[in-house]
């Protein structure tokens, strides 16, 4: 089998074979994920200044 004839069955098989969501939920659920990737982002953020302060005013006693 060539690298071309798999790729054309490969995509054959995406078009015919493969079920998708509708596309209002994909937008949806991708909204959804990035609201909570910024959530997360954010909280990350957040207590990693405050390990770095804390850590600062720690060291700043020696």
């Amino acid at each position: 089998m060539s690298l071309v004839n798999y790729i054309k069955d490969s995509f054959e098989e995406l078009r015919n074979k493969v079920s998708w969501i509708p596309w209002e939920e994909a937008q949806k659920s991708t909204v959804v994920v990035a609201v909570f990737t910024i959530l997360f982002a954010l909280a990350v953020f957040f207590v990693d200044k405050v390990f770095q302060t804390g850590l600062g005013e720690y060291f700043k006693l020696f």
